[in-house]
C-alpha cells in the first residue's frame, strides 16, 4: 500500500502541535507574548492586547520553514 504525502504532512503538523502544546503547558513559552513591541493595555474595565512582535516572529519562522520544505521537498 502506497502512503500519501499529505498524510505524512498531517502527522508532522500534529506532532509539532503536540510538542508546542507540551512546551506551553510546562511554562517553557511563558516569554512568548511579552516581547518588546507587544502592546498590552490593562484598565479596570478594558483589556487590550496586540502581540505585534510575537506575530512577526511567528511569521518569519513559518516563512523560513515553508521555504526550506519547498526547497527540499521533491
Amino acid at each position: 500500500m502506497q502512503r500519501s504525502p499529505a498524510g505524512l504532512v498531517l502527522v508532522a503538523v500534529g506532532v509539532f502541535l503536540a510538542i508546542v502544546g507540551l512546551l506551553a503547558w510546562f511554562g517553557a513559552l511563558s516569554w512568548f507574548g511579552r516581547l518588546p513591541g507587544d502592546i498590552r493595555v490593562e484598565r479596570p474595565n478594558v483589556r487590550f492586547y496586540a502581540p505585534i512582535t510575537s506575530m512577526l516572529l511567528i511569521s518569519i519562522v513559518l516563512s523560513v520553514v515553508v521555504a526550506l520544505v519547498r526547497r527540499l521537498w521533491p
